[in-house]
């Protein structure tokens, strides 16, 4: 693990990983485009990607260690605790179900370069159209969140299935679409990727055990390191951005980068249906 060339690539990676993971991007996205201009895509990139994923996780656990912390040990006698785990809960499940049905036949069926593109620009479009619709905001914070609040965000996580999309992208624009404010679309999008990504990571890690090495300690040590910073600056200036901003930059770039997508596998320059 001293190849300079495979530390690079940790490093790229890793930033990449952490910086589009919480944005309303798809880092599905660009990580195929990144580990194919890097030529890491094959079987210890995948697996590189567990491991990098997970560690943007931790950087969302620390980010909010406090709140989560008082959530665990409040749970049973505070009603606001107890209402933020139930809507982890119930938000969960539909991705959850849905996806423990569907996830092998959307990976043989949809990762192709017109469904991702086609996801990239819709998922813009629908932006565009929720940030200029009349915004009536019905729950401020996540705290005023109510179960069916949480079970229709939970079953936009589901759409996030669909290669492109961006998971935290459908969560936090279904949430505008369902009366959330931005701040709480978006603080609710992160709590709801900690218990969807690890399990996710969970299901990968046994899927892929086979191919994990004690000699890939030290790249996936470089990647996690950097992931982990970049998406803990990611959600902090997500956050920081959304009480100034709205998120119409974020549907510009879905649609440009969309159009790449078609433009990229029509050339023959990517291979869009590798992941």
């Amino acid at each position: 693990m001293t190849d300079p060339t495979l530390l690079f690539h940790a490093l790229i990676l890793g930033i990449v990983e952490g910086l589009t993971e919480f944005l309303p991007v798809s880092s599905t996205g660009h990580l195929i485009l990144v580990g194919q201009l890097l030529d890491f895509n094959d079987d210890k990139g995948k697996v590189f990607e567990i491991a990098i994923q997970f560690a943007a996780i931790l950087a969302v656990v620390w980010e909010y260690r406090v709140r989560l912390a008082h959530t665990l040990v409040s749970m049973t006698s505070e009603p606001v605790s107890q209402r933020l785990a139930i809507n982890l809960i119930v938000a969960f499940l539909p991705a959850a179900v849905l996806g423990f049905i569907f996830l092998k036949q959307i990976k043989a069926h949809l990762f192709n370069p017109v469904v991702v593109a086609s996801a990239f620009i819709i998922g813009g479009v629908l932006i565009l159209w929720a940030e200029r619709r009349q915004h009536t905001v019905l729950a401020e914070s996540v705290d005023d969140m109510t179960w069916r609040d949480a079970l229709k965000v939970g079953f936009a996580q589901a759409v996030s299935m669909i290669p492109g999309t961006s998971r935290s992208g459908a969560t936090i624009i279904g949430g505008l679409l369902f009366g959330l404010s931005r701040r709480a679309a978006t603080e609710f999008s992160f709590f709801l990727a900690i218990p969807t990504m690890f399990a996710a990571t969970l299901y990968d890690v046994y899927k892929h055990r086979d191919l994990f090495s004690v000699n890939d300690i030290g790249l996936f040590a470089i990647g996690g390191i950097v992931s982990f910073i970049s998406a803990f600056l990611a959600v902090r200036g997500l956050i920081y951005f959304i009480s100034r901003h709205d998120f119409t930059v974020f549907a510009w770039y879905r649609i440009a980068f969309g159009v790449l997508v078609l433009i990229s596998a029509q050339m023959g320059w990517m291979d869009w249906g590798s992941h």
